[in-house]
């Protein structure tokens, strides 16, 4: 799945660029993305819990086990086998912190992402 295909406007099936920047260390992995008010990124899963930090902006983290509003700065844990979304009320700036030896940009959605809806 590309990162395009996990944004979707809230009213239609526009796709944006999240102006990812990909940041790589010693068994870490952060993806950084831009989410414009009114966007959300799709609903999708991954089979280990990890970390999200909203740095700007206000979200509505929505989960298996329901909603929560988050307003910047915020630490987010997602938990293993959890479907969510990130519904963008303003314009944020999002980091996805990630446990991987992956250091390839292209691939690494595709070993992070277990499955989506």
């Amino acid at each position: 799945m590309s990162n395009e295909q996990l944004f979707k406007e809230l009213e239609g099936t526009f796709a944006i660029d999240p102006n990812v920047i990909h940041h790589f260390s010693d068994g870490l992995y952060a993806k950084q993305m831009t989410i414009p008010k009114g966007f959300m990124a799709g609903k999708h899963l991954h089979d280990y819990s990890h970390l999200s930090i909203l740095a700007k902006g206000k979200v509505i983290v929505r989960t298996d086990d329901g909603e929560v509003e988050y307003v910047a700065p915020a630490c987010i844990e997602i938990k293993s086998n959890t479907y969510h979304t990130i519904e963008a009320l303003e314009d944020c700036s999002w980091f996805c912190i990630h446990a991987t030896d992956e250091t390839d940009a292209d691939s690494v959605d595709e070993v992070l992402i277990c499955r989506k809806d």
